[in-house]
């Protein structure tokens, strides 16, 4: 079993001085436009997978040092297995490398590394790649990177409900606290902020529970050129907000 190990991401402080204090708890991200970003350059869609994929552990980094403590990431919805098949395939290969290329820099940094989904449509090496990278980073503490792959926020409450009722839960005991617990990942907080890129504006079927008072944040800039300015963007945005959660204050 790994230990945990002493996390190499240290604040930038003249990025913190630019986004609120203290910043979103939770961030999650709907990242979009890898396709666009390789149409505008003559490449290949999975040319802009494979950008937007490598663009996963600066933007991972950028919210470290922002002091963001979970970041969940929106990277293969339930909805994507409709996409020609050549181009999954691609992509699924892209992911499982990328995991296997990153996930020790990333366990040096202090980040815990989570899935939210399904995991038996996967391919198996695949699957063992999540698992591992779970399992290795499970100690850390710097940040938890939730990533969202064959996911569906409609799937995760299905699977919810069917759970409890396997469980033989009656149902004057169904509460939202008690259905929370059944979701993929319960224990974590939801999310304050949730930004889309590409300009699209819907949730596309993500954290569809959990988003009920979140704020969001939507840019033109498409993912493969989110970067740290970007990032800042949003933070700054999101500090503007006034929060009241269906109260008057």
């Amino acid at each position: 079993m790994a230990t945990q190990v002493e996390p190499t991401i240290t604040p930038d402080l003249s990025a913190r001085s630019r986004t609120p204090e203290p910043p979103p708890l939770h961030v999650a991200v709907i990242m979009d436009g890898n396709g666009r970003w390789a149409s505008q350059r003559g490449m290949s869609r999975n040319e802009g997978h494979r950008a937007g994929t490598e663009n996963i552990r600066r933007i991972i980094q950028a919210f470290a040092k922002r002091g963001v403590q979970y970041l969940t990431l929106y990277a293969f919805s339930t909805e994507n297995w409709n996409r020609p098949s050549a181009e999954v395939q691609a992509l699924l290969a892209i992911v499982n490398e990328v995991i296997r290329s990153e996930v020790d820099e990333l366990h040096r940094g202090g980040i815990r590394l989570r899935h939210i989904g399904r995991l038996d449509r996967l391919p198996p090496e695949m699957r063992r790649s999540i698992c591992e990278s779970v399992e290795l980073t499970k100690h850390n503490s710097r940040m938890t990177v939730c990533v969202a792959f064959d996911y569906g926020g409609r799937a995760e409450i299905v699977q919810a409900v069917r759970s409890m009722i396997a469980d033989g839960v009656r149902a004057e005991d169904v509460s939202e606290d008690l259905l929370r617990q059944y979701m993929y990942a319960g224990e974590m907080p939801d999310p304050d902020l949730i930004i889309r890129t590409s300009g699209e504006q819907r949730l596309s079927n993500f954290l569809i529970w959990q988003a009920a008072y979140a704020e969001y944040y939507t840019t033109p800039v498409l993912w493969p050129d989110f970067d740290e300015s970007e990032v800042d963007n949003a933070l700054d945005a999101y500090a503007g907000r006034k929060r009241r959660f269906g109260e008057v204050r």
